[in-house]
């Protein structure tokens, strides 16, 4: 017996064909599952966390986030981040500053800093793609992401402060 009705059985497999492929170019994952290739981590200089006493903690790699549009992407999207990595956050003025979570897969120490390099307050162990606001609680023109438990682990605090340069770096030969 064959089957009368080929063209529309073949639109109908076309029309499935591209439903498929276009769902598979999400490009907003929503969820770690729906993470593709993992953004590189690009280094652009060097932070230290100093004591009150002027020693170094510890000292980090940084991206920097200085355009309205690095800012606006920061972390999210990313799997992985070094253990001594970053992201700065440079604002041009201080101002009580707010982030959230969303699209960001990692969970963070998120540190807000003063124009004067001090620490103003910590939000540790933030959780992924919550969409809830974490807020500096005074003004802040820095912001310093690392990932959750980097302060406990180091004993940061907000009587520290940082310091932070920019470095060029060596690409890896090929």
């Amino acid at each position: 017996m064959r089957y009368r009705n080929r063209p529309a059985v073949a639109g109908l497999s076309l029309f499935l064909g591209i439903a498929l492929m276009t769902l598979g170019c999400n490009r907003e994952p929503s969820g770690p599952e729906g993470l593709g290739t993992d953004i590189p981590f690009t280094p652009e200089g060097v932070l230290d966390f100093v004591r009150p006493d002027s020693s170094i903690i510890t000292r980090i790699v940084i991206e920097l986030a200085e355009s309205p549009e690095e800012q606006a992407q920061g972390l999210m999207y990313r799997r992985t981040l070094p253990d001594r990595g970053g992201m700065l956050f440079v604002d041009p003025v201080e101002t009580m500053r707010s982030f959230w979570m969303k699209n960001t897969a990692l969970s963070l120490d998120i540190l807000f800093v003063d124009t004067d390099g001090h620490i103003v307050n910590i939000a540790k162990r933030t959780t992924p793609f919550s969409e809830e606001q974490i807020k500096s609680t005074g003004p802040a023109r820095y912001v310093v992401e690392v990932r959750a438990g980097f302060t406990d682990r180091y004993g940061i605090t907000d009587a520290d402060r940082i310091v932070w340069r920019r470095e060029t770096f060596d690409s890896p030969s090929s």
